[in-house]
């Protein structure tokens, strides 16, 4: 057996670190080199222990968890997955966690922590295998970006869109995607692995931000230019054509790939139903999702673009479609925005 991955528990709760310890002891592949109830203790063991991977509970005393972990970032970047609870509270915590530099989240169960050890056992161990392969950089602090004043002009129907993809490290990859398009950009369907509730918190979170509109899907919801709708999570994302417009269809189908929302059940869908007029994105992710559907738009004669490895925190979902032959262009996230609208705007000529 190769090295294995060097975990430090950091949670104010004795029986969160004996859960979490519990957990992650199943897999050989993981040891447990110490744990802390608060971030003053978890300070001292980074230095003495040098973990692989921290997993990190937000409300603590005497420090709390972002606060903790911007300094880390600042000063010692290193993979952290979050554990958060899925309270509102919880779920915009855990979107500026992971603008700060963590690579993923858990969330706690709702209800009682050893009933629910075994479902979340394997999301635990998965996560942290991802963490340790996972890119991290060095954060400085600097102020959210304000968009510019939107468009007060009615919305057009979107007569071509961009469809995106993206899953560990997306939600900070899709923040700087998103708010680089402008007001009148085509209309944007996204698809980004994350739980139910998340999402919303993560449109709304966008919607501050971008100037164009971002909201969570709804069955039927109207694909129109200057808007992104966000899938729900736990929940399959459609694009089909409706007369002269596109809709969004949202469904409860099986997982895909192990996800629900898979990003191959939107692009398939684009393949069928927008065929030319798409531009499909592929982003940082662990995993293939995405990349049989990235090639079907491709072959139906969308544009397709994937995210560097350079930029990604996992080149994962991308690699993937490259080797599938299924990508026109690898490019940094610093320009897919600015591909994306490009190849949109073409497809209109």
């Amino acid at each position: 057996m190769g090295k294995r991955i060097r975990v430090l528990v950091v949670d104010d709760s004795a029986l969160m670190r004996q859960v979490m310890g519990s957990l992650l002891a199943r897999d050989p592949a993981i040891e447990i080199v110490g744990t802390a109830g608060d971030p003053y203790v978890a300070r001292d063991k980074i230095r003495e222990l040098q973990p692989d991977v921290l997993t990190l509970d937000v409300e603590m005393p005497r420090m709390d968890g972002l606060s903790f972990l911007e300094k880390l970032m600042r000063v010692r970047p290193m993979p952290v997955v979050m554990v958060s609870s899925v309270t509102a509270a919880g779920c915009a915590t855990t979107l500026r966690a992971l603008e700060l530099g963590a690579v993923d989240f858990v969330s706690k169960p709702h209800t009682d922590l050893r009933e629910h050890m075994s479902e979340m056992a394997q999301e635990v161990i998965d996560k942290i295998k991802i963490a340790a392969s996972a890119q991290v950089r060095r954060r400085v602090s600097a102020a959210p970006s304000l968009p510019y004043a939107r468009s007060t002009t009615p919305a057009r129907i979107a007569g071509h869109l961009i469809a995106v993809g993206a899953s560990t490290g997306g939600t900070e990859a899709l923040r700087q995607f998103l708010t680089a398009l402008p007001a009148d950009a085509p209309g944007v369907v996204v698809v980004q692995h994350m739980p139910e509730h998340f999402t919303t918190a993560f449109a709304e979170r966008l919607d501050q931000l971008c100037t164009m509109r971002v909201k969570e899907a709804a069955d039927g919801d109207q694909v129109l230019a200057g808007h992104v709708l966000i899938a729900p999570g736990n929940r399959h994302m459609r694009v089909e054509r409706d007369g002269a417009t596109y809709r969004v269809r949202i469904s409860i189908d099986p997982p895909v790939n192990r996800h629900r929302p898979a990003v191959d059940v939107l692009f398939h869908s684009c393949a069928e139903h927008v065929q030319g007029h798409a531009v499909g994105v592929l982003m940082t992710g662990m995993g293939d999702d995405g990349a049989r559907g990235l090639l079907a738009m491709r072959k139906a004669g969308a544009r397709t673009l994937a995210q560097d490895q350079e930029s990604c925190v996992v080149f994962g979902m991308p690699k993937v479609a490259v080797d599938l032959g299924a990508v026109d262009e690898v490019l940094p996230l610093s320009r897919l925005a600015g591909a994306a609208l490009a190849g949109a705007r073409a497809r209109l000529a």
